[in-house]
């Protein structure tokens, strides 16, 4: 007796046999059927079941290509993106009416037959004979099925589309075959389920739960009567009976399902008509996808994990392979942003700097010893607008950002501070630093001299500033001539090894250059870089990559390797708690003092460009750092007699306009968190000049001038030699191989 499957119908080898029967041995007449010429065979032309043999039996089913969901560190939904609309869901939680309607109108004895109906065959060779042409096909939804898997496989290539929907007896051959294949291992349920998951509903949405979101805003699960027979209805034609262009059409086609329903008797007659006179009642929802949905103004930092996932070989050896895996999605990706921190963020940007305005800001924040990206935005928004952007101030050309990053004027000193204080300068360290010098000779990791040979000069942002300083003051003040002094002192590579250590690299990518105009910042570098730099001091000397990506759990529920934060030791614990020390003095009581906040221990450093065309605050506490900087991106804009956030600005400094952005927004991230201490390192202050004695004053403690042999101008603290004015080449020529240009703009602190 020959062997039924569940659900009814004949084994894979009756249902072939006669198949063949059918449309091999009369392949003319089963081209009747849906095709549009008899000539166009295909496999038909081998006439034999050896050659519906030769097809491949086996079916791939790759997954379904769905949405992934982005998703702040505490779970909350930050946006979605997908190459197509889908979420795919179990049977169980899709409405018995809808499961009954697209069974109703697209293969009503979908229960009684195999993989192909030969009733609906010779009915559909009837109709078609009586009509003279094409009026009807005998696809089963099962073949429909395995259409629609050959369309998924297809993606976006117009090619493989054409290929895959192609009307010839060949094609329908091979979809009888996996058809027949799908039948034996998957059962009626199953099939049932693939296809509400894989068709196409119109308006973007693929799958049942995607068109139910869709067209009325809800759970597949939830669906009414007349809901799904609206859907069920679409699948025939989604253009023609888009209900949102066409609610007239849609309506008929409605109708049409629910009569349907009833004349099979998945429904009463009475349930049919009452579902035919209720109104049409769509509740739409616009599709949200990308980046551009993002909430909070997490747009770019959305943009910033799609660039991770893409470039980085954690998730595949090479581009396309990473590219097909976030086109597949399906991802759940639990990422490092903080709601809050990102709110306090926009919050500040908003209140501080227009998104009309002729310049723009751009605030990263960065979690010390663990590299995670706190928060990350911008004044002017994700989009495509006039005064909207796809460009990621905050990040460097790799990840979506400027080309160039942006000059970072005097906050580049305290990585000078820090290269100087691990070469065993003393932070009382002083050097004659006055108003202006040229750019002084400085040896360079090759060996060779940088020389000043255009005469270039290095001037002070006021002419009041005029030595000698000692580092606290210096640093305070953001004296120029000082830091310059001191990279000609240590040399350039102690400088080149330290920045290196702490990730500082330039926009583009490449590694700063060995000229003493990098001291004041002279070069582009972006906020994250600065913001991931400066936690290395909150984290006393261990520098931590940042990260982005918490977790990735995949649509079946399996957990994806992410690239991890690596931590080095880059410097020593009394380096960095001195330069903490040397930049809480610029909150303080220095530049930064409009950015300091009241309530936690907090140190920064300021940084103004040449004809102010970039301003920054970078800054931290113990528990976070966060970059501020505000300019031009096209580096047009000289910040003078400008308005910001409608406030009139005679002159932007770096504490003035990033400062307070930097406040607010820090202020918000950690509201009602813990408020730890740095760790502070005594530096002495030295003698002002009204305590300099006159020799034998009589006060208490004179010496007569005689401390040091009167060589010294402050007590135990020495000013190298050859620096005065500027030092000199000491003889020495660069060979050639020096670049004479400063390679930058003097800072104005």
């Amino acid at each position: 007796m020959p062997k039924k499957r569940s659900g009814g119908g004949l084994t894979g080898t009756q249902q072939a046999a006669k198949f063949l029967g059918v449309s091999v041995l009369a392949g003319a007449v089963l081209a009747g059927i849906a095709l549009p010429a008899a000539g166009a065979l295909g496999l038909a032309a081998k006439g034999t079941v050896q050659g519906f043999d030769e097809i491949p039996a086996n079916l791939k089913r790759p997954p379904l290509s769905q949405r992934t969901t982005i998703l702040d560190s505490k779970g909350g939904q930050i946006a979605t993106v997908y190459s197509r609309d889908r979420t795919v869901i179990k049977l169980a939680d899709i409405s018995p009416y809808m499961q009954k309607a697209i069974v109703a109108i697209e293969d009503s004895r979908f229960y009684e037959h195999g993989a192909i109906d030969l009733k609906g065959v010779l009915r559909a060779l009837n109709r078609n004979a009586q009509s003279g042409g094409v009026s009807q096909g005998a696809s089963t939804l099962t073949q429909q099925y395995v259409k629609n898997v050959f369309v998924e496989e297809a993606g976006d290539n117009p090619d493989k589309v054409a290929q895959a929907t192609q009307q010839t007896l060949g094609r329908k051959i091979q979809e009888l075959k996996y058809a027949i294949q799908v039948e034996e291992e998957l059962g009626k349920k199953k099939i049932l389920e693939n296809y509400l998951n894989i068709t196409f509903f119109g308006q973007q949405a693929y799958g049942v739960e995607a068109a139910a979101q869709r067209y009325y805003s809800k759970s597949a699960k939830d669906l009414k009567v007349e809901e799904a027979a609206m859907l069920a209805g679409i699948v025939q034609s989604p253009s023609r009976y888009d209900p949102v262009n066409d609610t007239q059409e849609a309506t008929k086609r409605r109708n049409t399902v629910l009569q349907r329903m009833a004349d099979i008797r998945d429904i009463s007659q009475a349930e049919a008509d009452r579902a035919k006179a209720t109104p049409v009642n769509l509740k739409v929802s616009k599709p949200k996808n990308g980046c551009i949905t993002a909430v909070s103004g997490s747009g770019f930092f959305c943009d910033y994990v799609r660039e991770v996932f893409l470039s980085d070989p954690v998730f595949g050896k090479n581009k396309e392979d990473r590219a097909k895996i976030w086109n597949q999605g399906g991802l759940t990706i639990r990422t490092t942003l903080d709601p809050k921190a990102q709110k306090s963020a926009q919050a500040s940007i908003k209140e501080h700097v227009y998104q009309t305005d002729s310049v723009a800001t751009a605030v990263t924040m960065v979690q010390p010893g663990t590299g995670k990206i706190m928060a990350m935005g911008q004044s002017r928004p994700y989009g495509f607008g006039k005064t909207e952007t796809q460009i990621n101030y905050s990040v460097d050309k790799q990840r979506g950002g400027s080309n160039y990053g942006f000059p970072t004027g005097s906050t580049f000193k305290p990585f000078v501070a820090a290269a100087a204080l691990e070469q065993g300068r003393p932070p009382t360290q002083v050097y004659p630093a006055p108003f202006k010098i040229p750019y002084p000779t400085v040896q360079t990791c090759s060996g060779n001299p940088w020389v000043n040979t255009d005469n270039a000069e290095v001037p002070n942002e006021d002419e009041s500033e005029v030595g000698p300083y000692a580092l606290k003051e210096a640093m305070a003040k953001s004296v120029n001539t000082y830091f310059v002094q001191m990279i000609a002192d240590i040399g350039m590579c102690p400088v080149m090894e330290m920045t290196t250590k702490m990730g500082v690299v330039q926009g583009n990518g490449e590694k700063l250059p060995e000229v003493p105009a990098i001291s004041l910042g002279s070069k582009g570098v972006s906020p994250l870089t600065m913001a991931t730099a400066y936690a290395t001091f909150a984290n006393r000397g261990t520098y931590c990559t940042p990260t982005a990506i918490e977790s990735i759990r995949t649509a079946d529920g399996k957990s994806l390797r992410v690239p991890k934060s690596t931590c080095d030791k880059v410097m020593s614990e009394r380096t960095a708690d001195t330069v903490n020390t040397l930049l809480r003095g610029v909150v303080d009581s220095g530049t930064g003092q409009q950015a300091g906040l009241q309530s936690r221990d907090n140190a920064g450093k300021t940084g103004t460009t040449d004809a102010r065309r970039n301003a920054w605050f970078v800054g931290y506490t113990p528990t976070l750092s966060g970059a501020v900087w505000v300019g031009s991106p096209t580096q047009q804009v000289k910040m003078e007699n400008i308005t910001i956030g409608g406030q009139w600005q005679e002159k932007v400094f770096g504490g003035q306009v990033p400062g307070p952005i930097w406040r607010d927004a820090m202020s918000g991230a950690l509201e009602g968190q813990p408020a730890p201490s740095f760790i502070s390192v005594p530096i002495p202050d030295p003698p002002k000049e009204k305590d300099k004695r006159k020799p034998g004053d009589g006060k208490p403690g004179d010496d007569g001038g005689q401390t040091n042999g009167g060589q010294e101008p402050f007590p135990g603290i020495s000013i190298p030699p050859d620096l005065i004015g500027g030092g000199t080449n000491r003889g020495q020529t660069n060979g050639g191989n020096g670049n004479s240009s400063t390679g930058g703009w003097p800072d104005l602190g």
